[in-house]
């Protein structure tokens, strides 16, 4: 699978290329099929090689941090599946959030509790959102 598409490397380039540091949405996500290892990700540098974002190798420490994409596509589990790209994942909440989530959680995570928590911690404004199921 083609971890990034020529239509998603336009959002992380131009995110990288900011002259101004921004907490950016996550772009994608990519993950481990037969592991613990998640990224999301936000911005490509202009070499097109070295991804940034939030790194999780599934050790309960996830990090910011940078990652080569050439990398991430030569890797093979021991089935020979390879890294993929979540194609339903969609941000709702800048990495920051995500971030401090799986600081909290000693790993990346998408529960919509977590990352409400982790907004409000921040003092971030949670986006639009139909209302948290478990309130």
């Amino acid at each position: 699978m083609l971890l990034v598409t020529d239509e998603l490397r336009l959002l992380p380039i131009a995110n990288g290329g900011a002259q101004v540091e921004t907490d950016h949405v996550p772009v994608v996500k990519l993950f481990n099929p037969v592991g613990r290892a998640t990224w999301l990700l936000t911005e490509l540098d202009a070499d097109g090689d070295t991804l940034f974002g939030l790194c999780d190798l599934g050790f309960g420490f996830p990090e910011l941090g940078s990652v080569s994409l050439a990398e991430l596509q030569s890797v093979k589990g021991p089935i020979g599946i390879g890294i993929e790209r979540d194609l339903s994942f969609a941000a709702r909440f800048p990495l920051s959030v995500y971030a401090e989530a799986a600081r909290r959680g000693s790993r990346i995570t998408e529960a919509e509790r977590l990352l409400r928590q982790a907004a409000a911690a921040l003092e971030i404004p949670t986006p639009e959102l139909p209302p948290d199921r478990a309130e």
